[in-house]
């Protein structure tokens, strides 16, 4: 088993590393001059080429990547004594460090990885996801909370009664739940729950977590945000949940331990809950823990359409005025959650099943 665990783990970091090195080509070949979104058009010509020398926009690329990869790793090495090294341990970009080992004027250190600053008001990025991903976290939480509780219901009805009415109508709904785009039924649920339905529904197009007391007395929560984005951002989760719990427990229920327990008696509900279910929800569980990653990192559409203030928004407003640091430090963190959550799901599945390990 611990071999199994460290193997998955030496995967994730390769998956982690190549992410990495995409991430920083890319944004690294995209024209646009981030001493110039950080100074102004007007700028002197002295102050953007300091601006670029601390950026290390005027070393070369490899030297770049090297030092991307020293700012993003929790162990790095730095030049502790030159201020004026490239690699110089500076206080003001890491705030937070432990020397573990120094020789020289060389130091090694374990610090919090350092995703840069942004370059329209130079807030560090940790500081601007860790601001907006508790909101993407409670979204994409509420959302497939949702999609497990309705899912599982509908489901277990449509196996129990199937062919009827009910079975053929959550089937229709399912299959255009899973084919319905994200962003197309976010301007959908927005233009009927929000504006035709308005006066009934009491919901708003707009609007984030938090807001703003017409009195000024400062924010407060507002769950009642959350419906709209949260309801959209369910809805293929939902069909998939349909899917999964009609077809694994239509399997179940034809076994034979199923129609011994029958044989002995037992009443419809007891054999649903304690022996069918059970067996049933595996397929279902493993659905779930793969959507609740993909929902933290693709809610971006949902949020910008609903103006819910998480990740997605700030992705989005990055990409619109070239912060390219926002948007790689984005991008860097969706791919750690990704990367975590599937490590966990392998090493449950190992778990539950030991002849996953020898694979």
């Amino acid at each position: 088993m611990f071999n199994y665990i460290l193997k998955r783990l030496f995967y994730g970091f390769l998956v982690l590393l190549g992410v990495v090195t995409v991430v920083f080509l890319l944004f690294n070949v995209l024209p646009g001059d981030p001493a110039r979104m950080m100074l102004g058009q007007r700028a002197d010509s002295a102050s953007v080429a300091a601006i670029n020398h601390d950026l290390g926009r005027d070393k070369s690329l490899g030297v770049q990547y090297l030092n991307y990869l020293n700012d993003l790793s929790p162990i790095s090495i730095h030049n502790s004594e030159n201020e004026n090294s490239f690699w110089y341990l500076n206080s003001n970009k890491y705030t937070s460090y432990v020397s573990i080992l120094s020789f020289g004027n060389k130091m090694i250190v374990f610090k919090p990885p350092y995703l840069r600053r942004s370059y329209q008001n130079s807030r560090p990025v940790t500081e601007i996801l860790f601001e907006a991903f508790p909101k993407t976290a409670l979204l994409a939480i509420v959302a497939i909370t949702i999609a497990l509780v309705i899912g599982l219901v509908v489901g277990v009805f449509s196996a129990l009664y199937k062919d009827t009415w009910f079975d053929k109508l959550a089937m229709v709904l399912s299959v255009m739940g899973m084919s319905l785009p994200s962003f197309f039924a976010a301007i959908l649920f927005a233009w009927l729950f929000a504006f035709v339905l308005a006066p009934y529904t009491g919901l708003s197009m707009f609007g984030s977590l938090y807001t703003v007391d017409d009195f000024g007395r400062g924010e407060y929560i507002n769950l009642k945000n959350l419906i709209l984005p949260a309801v959209v951002l369910g809805i293929r989760p939902l069909a998939i949940v349909v899917e999964l719990t009609r077809s694994s427990l239509l399997d179940v229920l034809s076994q034979d331990y199923i129609r011994t327990a029958k044989a002995k008696g037992l009443n419809k509900k007891s054999v649903l809950m304690k022996h069918a279910m059970r067996n049933a929800l595996n397929p279902v569980v493993t659905a779930i823990s793969g959507w609740l990653a993909s929902l933290m990192a693709g809610a971006v559409f949902v949020e910008y359409v609903f103006d819910w203030k998480g990740v997605g928004v700030a992705i989005v407003d990055a990409l619109n005025k070239y912060d390219f640091p926002v948007v790689m430090g984005a991008v860097m963190f969706i791919s750690v959650i990704l990367v975590l959550i599937n490590i966990l799901v392998d090493i449950l599945y190992a778990y539950l099943d030991p002849r996953i390990r020898l694979y």
